[in-house]
């Protein structure tokens, strides 16, 4: 990736060709491999071929690369003090140091809307502006209802919220979480998707695999894949399962491995060194997750015409998957009901061509173009609204509904 530069470092040229349109900062946790890094980065470089001035800023050391491409145009901002487990008293310290890193960042780059990403960022970003005029959009990018934060981030959440500008989610399941005086200026924009490269289909191999993707965290259910998988195993012994991703679970999943005496059958290589890397390799997907804001993963490995299984948890493989059609849905954390799909798909090549061929056309929905018109929709709304954002001296809570509206834009209307 090119452009990579610290918060000083500006380029005056691409800077005057393309601040015309306004200036767009986005807010992240980092620049790792993540979903909601992969969507930023489509996003961002769709807004700035588009003739909008985009920043990305990270909590990442200033020596950090993306794991995502960006466009040359896009500036990368790294401000430092990134996310880390640390004792309570630390965590705290580096919180406020956070906020206080974030509000200089904003006030040397004056961009015209901040979009914010995931929780913990969303409430670091609505306190740094705190005071200032620019208007936050913050996006939660996983289930609101079964993702905990704690008491502390949850109250924060539920008390600064208001004060955005307006709020994103990728499902109505998610938006329907929240108040309904946030829904009023609430936007649903499922996310873009860029396929992953697979391999050659004309040549065969002797073993077939089983893909899973995700953070290994409790979250994407990967222990009950295991113990799916391990049920169906000696029945079909041409087909191998590979995690992939890093996490905290690593050490408890890999004795689940022993304890099912996988050892020769289930793999965890780490994560992959370019981004879809996965892809080139799977015959099947497999989606295990407890919960989910959307399942990114899922949506590529459709897009890539990869037969996939998904669990029907809450939120996000029912706005993708239709079950029979482009897909199997098996009832969430139902490892038997996974366990019987897996020999189902396995057994019966016809199956995974036709799921493959319409799980490609289905895919179609979610190309980037559409998706990053919603979003610059978004973003135009709230700098449309800002002179009114301004002037509001009350809580935005109980009096923003009409920001958007007195500026004549409506919010987007995103495809789904």
């Amino acid at each position: 990736m090119k452009g990579q530069k610290g918060l000083s470092a500006r380029v005056a040229s691409d800077a005057g060709r393309i601040a015309a349109r306004g200036h767009i900062a986005f807010a992240l946790p980092g620049l790792g491999a993540g979903g909601a890094e992969r969507v930023v980065s489509i996003i961002a470089n769709g807004l700035v071929k588009r003739g909008w001035r985009v920043t990305v800023i990270a909590f990442d050391e200033p020596a950090s690369r993306s794991y995502y491409e960006y466009d040359p145009a896009v500036e990368i901002v790294t401000i430092g003090y990134a996310p880390a487990r640390r004792p309570s008293i630390e965590r705290t310290l580096r919180t406020i140091a956070r906020i206080h890193v974030l509000r200089q960042a904003l006030r040397r780059l004056k961009p015209d809307v901040v979009l914010s990403f995931l929780t913990r960022t969303n409430v670091v970003a609505l306190l740094a502006t705190t005071g200032m005029t620019v208007p936050v959009v913050v996006s939660e990018r996983n289930n609101p209802e079964a993702q905990n934060f704690g008491r502390i981030w949850s109250v924060l959440r539920a008390k600064l919220y208001p004060s955005a500008f307006g709020l994103v989610t990728m499902t109505q399941d998610a938006m329907d979480f929240f108040p309904e005086k946030m829904r009023r200026r609430g936007w649903v924009i499922p996310n873009p998707v860029m396929p992953p490269a697979v391999q050659d289909p004309t040549q065969p191999s002797a073993t077939k695999t089983i893909v899973a993707v995700g953070r290994l965290v409790p979250q994407k259910g990967f222990d009950l894949l295991l113990r799916a998988f391990a049920r169906i195993a000696p029945s079909h012994p041409d087909w191998n399962l590979v995690i992939w991703g890093e996490g905290e679970e690593r050490a408890a999943l890999e004795q689940e491995i022993v304890r099912l005496g996988l050892q020769e059958r289930a793999r965890l290589p780490g994560i992959t060194a370019q981004p879809g890397g996965w892809a080139s390799g799977a015959d099947l997907f497999v989606m295990s997750s407890r919960y989910e804001g959307w399942g990114n993963v899922l949506l590529e490995a459709l897009a890539a015409g990869i037969p996939s299984i998904s669990f029907d948890c809450p939120w996000g493989p029912r706005e993708m998957v239709k079950d029979g059609v482009n897909g199997l849905l098996v009832r969430a954390e139902e490892v038997p009901a996974l366990a019987a799909a897996l020999s189902k798909m396995m057994d019966d090549p016809a199956l995974r061509e036709r799921l493959a061929t319409e799980a490609r056309r289905s895919a179609e929905r979610f190309t980037p173009g559409p998706i990053v018109t919603a979003w610059e929709q978004t973003a135009e709304a709230a700098i449309a609204g800002k002179r009114s954002y301004q002037n509001e001296s009350q809580d935005l809570g109980s009096g923003a509904k009409g920001l958007v509206g007195a500026a004549g834009i409506e919010p987007a209307t995103p495809p789904v």
